[in-house]
């Protein structure tokens, strides 16, 4: 971790002079210099008039480059119970663990600086970490209840995420990436020495951690509206986030990113190479489905597509994973059907959605697809992996409180 400078002003009233708060409120910034102001000065309005408990706002600036800094000093100057933080890393996941590491407040939380999500949820989070009730809380915008004004393909990656968390690590939770969380202070004191990332997989991995160790994880549904100027690097965060469901898949017996024993080992490379067939079978998909649409239309250029490259990937699979003689024709047969009947029903509703849409556009049509034929790429891993393949991939299941002494002693329930 770089080093941090802390600027902290007060004045003889305020929100929060020099007691201890209720709750920390960290908003992490990067190159923000265009709405740090207005957003910290909304929030402040809002926690003065509407929020019933004593609060603080710690401003996290990781290294911006632009001016940032020196608003987020202006503001603590000028604001009471506002403080600014400096780091000199980038890492939303390092500004969190150092903003949450000096706060003195029971409970800690943050939000994103867009204030993306509705202020009004702010106390439903916190309220069940100040009684005790719970652990850790999020925010979901994939929960009934939540309101959500965001494009098609942002939400079609985000449910395939959170359909990876949980088909992959067991996930339990909604909604790993909604940027608005709380965690009490002394359960992030002891969680967030075990979480290894920095950046924007921090999040996953802190709720991953909390629920191997039996923590209980309190869902808020919320109002979000997506940043129309949002500057996250898709592709950037996506490889990322795969790599670090990667390394938990791996070393899920931990749950810390430590070596595993030598069967582990060899499991991990055979999922590799399982989700290397995945990977070439989804480009020849995008590849067969670009060529056929001006030909057969959007919906035949889907099915052949499906059809083609699923009888393929079920073909390879089976080779790289065979044992034996294997199962007999007809439950083949059963088993074969099922997977492209998956991979065609998601794709199809997808093509439904882009076509209605823009009916003549191949590039929106192809990254509705693309991303649905991803999403059916993870339910058909999970197929693989608890039927079609069963004997020879096992789940580990939910991590046991006894499977790691340090962690089930350093984290224990109840306030």
């Amino acid at each position: 971790m770089g080093a941090m400078s802390v600027i902290e002003l007060s004045r003889p009233s305020g929100l929060v002079d020099h007691e201890v708060p209720d709750v920390d409120i960290v908003v992490p910034v990067y190159n923000e210099v265009a709405q740090i102001e207005s957003s910290v000065r909304a929030l402040y309005d809002f926690v003065n008039r509407e929020f019933p408990l004593t609060a603080r706002i710690t401003i996290a600036d990781n290294a911006s480059t632009d001016g940032t800094w020196d608003r987020a000093v202006a503001l603590a100057n000028s604001l009471v119970g506002v403080r600014a933080l400096h780091l000199d890393q980038k890492g939303r996941g390092r500004a969190l663990r150092a903003a949450w590491s000096a706060s003195d407040a029971a409970v800690v939380a943050y939000l994103d600086v867009d204030l993306s999500t509705g202020l009004d949820a702010l106390l439903p989070l916190v309220a069940p970490l100040v009684s005790g009730h719970s652990d850790v809380a999020i925010g979901t915008r994939l929960a009934p209840g939540s309101r959500v004004v965001r494009g098609p393909v942002r939400e079609l990656i985000s449910r395939g995420y959170n359909s990876l968390l949980h088909l992959t690590l067991r996930g339990r939770f909604s909604d790993a990436q909604c940027g608005f969380k709380a965690l009490r202070r002394d359960v992030a004191l002891r969680l967030l020495p075990l979480v290894r990332d920095e950046e924007w997989f921090f999040d996953t991995e802190l709720l991953v951690l909390a629920q191997r160790v039996g923590l209980r994880i309190h869902e808020v549904p919320v109002d979000w509206v997506d940043d129309p100027d949002s500057r996250v690097d898709l592709a950037r965060t996506i490889r990322d986030d795969l790599r670090g469901v990667w390394r938990m898949l791996r070393h899920r017996d931990t749950g810390t990113g430590a070596p595993g024993n030598p069967q582990d080992e060899a499991t991990s490379a055979e999922l590799l190479r399982f989700a290397g067939v995945g990977i070439f079978s989804t480009l020849a998909y995008i590849a067969a489905f670009a060529l056929l649409w001006p030909l057969v239309g959007g919906y035949a250029a889907n099915a052949l597509s499906v059809l083609g490259c699923g009888l393929a990937n079920a073909a390879v699979h089976r080779r790289l994973a065979r044992r034996g003689g294997g199962p007999g024709p007809a439950r083949r047969a059963m088993q074969t059907s099922a997977l492209l009947g998956v991979s065609l029903a998601v794709t199809t509703a997808a093509l439904a959605i882009a076509l209605s849409a823009a009916p003549r556009s191949l590039p929106i049509a192809l990254a509705a697809v693309t991303v649905a034929n991803a999403l059916a790429a993870l339910v058909r891993f999970w197929l693989l992996r608890t039927w079609v393949f069963r004997p020879r991939f096992r789940s580990a299941g939910p991590l046991p409180a006894s499977a790691d002494p340090s962690v089930s002693h350093e984290l224990p329930r109840g306030a």
